[in-house]
């Protein structure tokens, strides 16, 4: 299997390389020749770890079968997740709906980002080890709150690799960023940026981009390497809790082998959903994939018009993983459904970096809305869903989670559609105390802590011990840089 760029088809590297250099040096992203097929009733009597080592064998035709293995067995252990259940479905069918609940945040940092974050450290060592000629791998990575801390806990001091992650200074929640600045980790560091994450990714692309930092990196025997959803490491291993999920809802006699499925992903960057595609081109039957938003509903727009047009207000909301106005990810769909065309495709994106906004052809844009259903919630009908979905369920979920809750039942009013759905739950509801205990209309003490302790109380739930955890942490990072300095700040901590 070999991988080709988005803006380059005719470019050609092993997934090794792809995963080392994590962004083609025009600027494109690396995608998989072709899509293996999937043998689902060879997967069904599989636990998550051999899941995975199934699906990352298809796609990474240069790892020996040992070196998956280890990978997946060392990631997804029962020390990392907690009961040993990396992707855990939970049914809410009580009320006659087949809806079905994937919890991703059961892992180190409580987010969904752990389920790739924790395999993607031993992938990129050993493509180092295939391809870099003993570099030190310097990692660079743009959160909008939950990649950030899952990214510095899976690279915590990893051999031959340095990580420096940016975050919004006012972006994230308080939990989020007492994650990020009390991280331990001698080749870690964080920075606060003033901007949005469109400013931290923005930033991160051009000096991934940048020949002369690049240079001056490598007369340092060093290569920049990334840990976002752009780098293809990123992306594979979340294919494979969309494949499980499904697997355990047939083994629980909730669908059939072979009756499709609807997913519904919260997105912000396109990362989440598409692999979610990825795994429909493999073979698992999915009908729609329901993309949800929060007030920030470029990816609505565009799904809806096959208009992208970033040149619009920017909000801060309750469901910040999600403040996004550049999806990055997009542009490997866009890719696929515009026939592989490489020009146009840099056209698009060409006109989105000069102009803000792009707009696809007629027939792209139908292959899109053929795929995908879009919807959004603001920060009231998010709270809302909250209370309602703990009310009627019993089921406590986070301001991520809530917004594809609402965007699911929309799509359900709209269509009447009562195909079994997954619903893909991003982060434990205890990242974002403030905002869920909105939901209980009750007065809330001022620290985060107390919070938490105030929402377990409310609900009935427990808080997750890697947040119990955080209390008393003290404070290591107190970085801050401007978003157009963020090149030289690389250069001062690498040591250029």
């Amino acid at each position: 299997m070999q991988y080709k760029s988005t803006r380059n088809a005719a470019l050609r590297v092993t997934a090794a390389q792809a995963i080392a250099q994590g962004i083609s040096d025009e600027g494109g992203l690396f995608v998989p020749e072709t899509f293996p097929a999937a043998d689902l009733n060879a997967m069904l009597p599989l636990d998550y770890v051999g899941r995975a080592e199934y699906v990352l064998a298809r796609f990474l035709t240069d790892f020996t079968a040992e070196e998956i293995a280890q990978c997946a067995a060392r990631a997804y252990s029962p020390e990392k997740f907690e009961n040993g259940s990396p992707a855990k479905v939970v049914s809410l069918d009580a009320h006659g709906e087949n809806k079905h609940v994937l919890e991703l945040w059961h892992g180190p940092t409580c987010a969904f980002k752990d389920m790739a974050l924790q395999i993607l450290p031993h992938l990129l060592t050993k493509s180092l080890s295939k391809t870099a000629d003993g570099k030190t791998a310097v990692i660079l990575v743009a959160t909008s709150g939950d990649t950030g801390k899952a990214a510095l806990e899976g690279f915590r001091d990893v051999a031959g690799t340095e990580m420096i992650v940016f975050y919004p200074e006012n972006g994230v929640s308080p939990m989020q960023k007492r994650q990020m600045d009390t991280q331990e980790g001698e080749n870690l560091c964080v920075c606060a940026i003033e901007g949005n994450f469109d400013d931290a990714q923005t930033g991160v692309k051009r000096i991934f981009t940048n020949a002369a930092v690049k240079a001056a990196l490598a007369a340092r025997n060093k290569m920049f390497s990334s840990a976002n959803s752009i780098n293809w490491g990123r992306l594979l291993p979340q294919i494979v809790y969309y494949f499980s999920a499904y697997l355990d809802l047939v083994q629980a006699g909730k669908t059939a082998m072979g009756d499709p499925i609807n997913v519904v992903v919260p997105t912000g960057n396109f990362g989440n959903i598409l692999a979610a595609y990825y795994a429909k081109r493999m073979g698992l039957p999915v009908r729609k994939f329901i993309c949800a938003s929060n007030r920030n509903n470029i990816l609505t727009d565009f799904i809806r018009t096959g208009v992208y047009d970033r040149k619009r207000d920017f909000y801060t909301t309750i469901s910040p993983s999600m403040d996004i106005l550049v999806s990055s990810n997009l542009e490997r769909l866009l890719f696929h459904l515009c026939g592989e065309d490489d020009k146009k495709l840099a056209a698009w994106m060409e006109s989105l970096q000069s102009g803000g906004a792009y707009t696809v052809d007629g027939e792209t844009a139908d292959a899109v809305r053929a795929l995908f259903w879009a919807g959004c919630c603001d920060d009231a009908e998010t709270v809302d869903v909250i209370r309602d979905v703990f009310r009627r369920d019993g089921y406590l979920c986070d301001p991520h989670t809530a917004v594809a809750m609402g965007v699911y039942a929309q799509y359900t009013a709209e269509t009447g559609d009562a195909t079994p759905t997954v619903i893909a739950s991003t982060a434990s509801p205890y990242k974002f105390s403030d905002s869920v205990l909105d939901a209980f209309d009750c007065a809330k003490p001022a620290d985060e802590f107390e919070k938490a302790a105030l929402l377990a109380a409310l609900s009935g739930t427990s808080i997750p011990q890697p947040i119990q955890a955080l209390r008393g942490k003290p404070v290591r990072f107190e970085n801050r840089c401007a978003a157009d300095k963020m090149a030289d700040f690389v250069l001062e901590k690498v040591g250029v």
